[in-house]
């Protein structure tokens, strides 16, 4: 057997550790552990472990070892905060920027609201779960620590789903909302919608008490059984997202971001939302501004007009389906706005940011997913004459590699 040493961690969690052989990636490995195993390829795929850091702790979840959904559960949750914040200051130290951050929010255990299970038929029923790490064999969860508990108490009816509507052959993508309006589920990758199944599906929708039930099948064609509105709060605003919509993970963490935007952003009186969504900022902003939604999607952007126009009391907020990426707002247009709020996708928004740099807006509240993107378009911004005043760090998806910010900038 090799023996290695864990240098650091990388983006995706893996400890980076080196040895007489080389360099390699170790899995559920933290900074400081001497470790043995063989390399395959770049990675060691069964490192044991033997010298454990004085931050590794027990993993609370049975599934850990085997499920692909968290990768730090072996970390101290103070090791967690403080590694995560690194990853986001050396991603701004690359391009020479400085990092102001001014605290972490961390999510709470078992306060993830939309989850995205997979599901196949067995010959004794149903696999229903995340995958396994760098596999597609599905671990079937009887327990998670990350998922609301309506969601993980919602298991079983997901597995009579999978049976009733899976193909021998397919895995069903299922996407779970909890609201308050109960369980929101849209599954893809089905059977055909026939009468039979309708039949089925509708009994297990009242039979679990779901909210809605979208199926789309594998040829991408979709019907909705809706028992009642899955209606979520934004702001004032009451808004149903359309089938399988993107939300923030959790709703303590989105809390946190439309705080940290509502301060970066606090006096204008005219804002621009950039990759708008469903109006996750847009009509919580819109109790104090005007506010323009841009989304290159049409149904979040309908579902964001007509939340609007049933909440009382909000300025005026109007849309735009438009492609940012390919088609980014030009500079001219910025330029009537007082500020901007802006939540591009895990890519970034690197043509959006040129046009931003060219502008003579003087305020963003810039949110992201990815830091090093986020730190590339933080330079163009840069470039443009805009100071990067405060930071905030989120931590939505505990246990697992992901971090978010949200960003002031001001032009100097």
């Amino acid at each position: 057997m090799s023996l290695w040493h864990v240098e650091r961690l990388g983006r995706r969690g893996d400890g980076v550790a080196h040895g007489d052989a080389g360099r390699a990636l170790a899995a559920l490995t933290l900074p400081g552990e001497a470790i043995e195993g063989e390399a395959q390829g770049d990675r060691i795929p069964a490192p044991r472990i033997l010298t454990p850091s004085p931050d590794r702790v027990r993993p609370i979840c049975a599934h850990y070892r085997a499920c692909g959904g968290c990768s730090l559960m072996h970390a101290s949750d103070g090791f967690t905060t403080a590694w995560k914040r690194q990853v986001v200051e050396t991603a701004l130290a690359a391009r020479g920027l400085p990092a102001p951050v001014e605290g972490v929010h961390v999510s709470p255990p078992m306060s993830r609201r939309r989850a995205v299970l997979s599901g196949r038929r067995t010959k004794k029923g149903a696999l229903v779960g995340f995958h396994a790490r760098a596999s597609d064999v599905i671990v079937d969860l009887a327990e998670c620590h990350v998922m609301r508990p309506q969601i993980t108490a919602a298991l079983p009816l997901l597995r009579r789903i999978t049976v009733a509507g899976a193909s021998r052959s397919g895995e069903l993508s299922m996407t779970v909302i909890h609201g308050p309006a109960g369980l929101d589920l849209t599954v893809a990758g089905g059977k055909p919608m026939e009468p039979a199944l309708l039949q089925v599906l509708a009994a297990l929708a009242e039979e679990g008490d779901l909210a809605r039930l979208t199926w789309q099948d594998q040829a991408g064609e979709g019907q909705s059984i809706t028992r009642r509105p899955p209606a979520l709060p934004m702001g004032r605003a009451q808004v149903v997202p359309p089938p399988g919509a993107f939300l923030q993970a959790t709703a303590e963490g989105e809390a946190a971001l439309l705080a940290a935007v509502r301060d970066f952003s606090a006096g204008a009186a005219r804002i621009v939302d950039l990759f708008s969504g469903c109006g996750t900022f847009s009509l919580p902003l819109a109790e104090t501004a005007t506010v323009h939604a841009v989304e290159g999607l049409a149904a979040p952007l309908s579902a964001l007009d007509a939340g609007w126009r049933a909440a009382p009391g909000l300025n005026r907020v109007t849309t735009e389906n438009r492609d940012l990426a390919r088609r980014p707002l030009l500079a001219d247009e910025l330029n009537r706005f007082d500020a901007i709020v802006i939540d591009p996708p895990r890519a970034g928004a690197e043509a959006q940011a040129r046009e931003i740099a060219r502008s003579t807006v003087r305020r963003i509240a810039f949110v992201s997913c990815d830091p090093v993107n986020f730190s590339r378009d933080a330079q163009l911004l840069a470039d443009g004459g805009f100071v990067l005043k405060r930071l905030r760090v989120v931590d939505q998806f505990r246990w697992s590699p992901h971090v978010e910010t949200v960003a002031e900038f001001v032009r100097t």
